[in-house]
């Protein structure tokens, strides 16, 4: 299989939408931003950043009046904190649909915890009296997004300091990059099987048994539709990755791999390796470290197998980590 098609291999960044406010837009209601440093530093590296502000999108000024999350909270509508009478709800939706539309080639995105337009999980909804509800609900811009594209890897930005939620999303942001340019160069039975192959340690570190599983739904692929199989694949593939992997079990998956070089690495390399990887179970270092390590291991010892793994390839190559090997 082109490697270009199965692994994320280029170094062309990946196109991941954001709320405007964490690359520090002064966009927020009061003229302000939320900035972070994690996205602009960091996630950077990986992602090329769609900047968007709905609010802003449908002409409301910077500042502006507070708005808030009214109404049922499975739909609710969006309305001024001090002025009832101010409803952008189906500007905000309508908004959502032509974005949606727009950056359907997207492969992530990360929402600002919280906002009544871009709010991911546990959003206040308000009553009609100005109280809090019991039952959150998520910004009316963000719920487009994710019904119109359910399988896209989305994430609040608190929550990727999380070193395990990073970690989870970046995997999954580049299976869906790399599903979206598989599909775009035409589905193929083989093409399904092969890119099976690749996730196979990512999988063993999310859901075990999920490889397997998913190994027996292509077991006929040749029989059937290519595209309707893929779309259940690619379903199943995506809710298994969604299962966030534990230090212990990416240790292990990490602990395998080092197996691979037994007969190649001398004992100090393997001893450094091996401390690393018990560095990364204790939460010492990152998950890139031990991975940087191990692909500059298996590009000194090439394994065609080993290096189609998408399990060493959800991030691009760290020099600075690689000449400290």
């Amino acid at each position: 299989m082109n490697q270009q098609e199965s692994s994320p291999q280029s170094s062309e960044k990946i196109r991941v939408g954001i709320s405007s406010c964490l690359l520090g837009e002064e966009v927020r209601y009061n003229g302000g931003h939320k900035h972070s440093t994690l996205c602009t530093r960091e996630l950077s590296r990986y992602f090329d950043f769609i900047s968007v502000c709905p609010e802003v999108g449908i002409g409301l000024s910077i500042p502006r009046k507070p708005i808030r999350l009214v109404g049922t909270p499975s739909d609710p509508d969006v309305v001024g904190v001090d002025d009832a009478s101010i409803n952008v709800t189906q500007e905000l939706k309508l908004f959502g649909r032509e974005k949606a539309h727009e950056l359907n080639d997207l492969s992530g995105y990360i929402f600002i915890k919280g906002s009544p337009s871009c709010g991911l999980f546990r959003v206040k909804v308000y009553n009609d009296k100005g109280f809090p509800q019991e039952e959150m609900g998520r910004g009316v811009y963000a719920k487009v997004i994710t019904d119109t594209y359910p399988l896209l890897p989305v994430e609040e930005a608190g929550r990727l300091m999380d070193p395990v939620l990073r970690e989870n999303f970046i995997t999954r942001v580049f299976a869906y990059s790399n599903w979206q340019a598989m599909k775009a160069s035409g589905l193929t039975a083989k093409k399904l099987i092969d890119f099976h192959s690749c996730y196979k340690y990512s999988l063993m570190a999310n859901n075990p048994q999920s490889y397997t599983t998913l190994g027996r739904m292509l077991g006929d692929a040749g029989k059937q539709d290519p595209y309707e199989l893929g779309e259940k694949y690619f379903t199943a593939l995506m809710e298994s990755l969604s299962r966030k992997a534990s230090r212990k079990s990416n240790a292990n998956v990490l602990r395998h791999l080092q197996g691979y070089l037994k007969k190649d690495l001398g004992g100090k390399e393997k001893e450094k390796l091996g401390e690393v990887i018990e560095q990364y179970r204790n939460g010492i270092v990152p998950l890139i470290v031990p991975v940087t390590m191990l692909r500059h291991y298996f590009h000194v010892y090439p394994n065609d197998y080993i290096e189609m793994q998408s399990f060493l390839q959800p991030y691009p190559d760290d020099l600075s980590l690689r000449n400290q090997i």
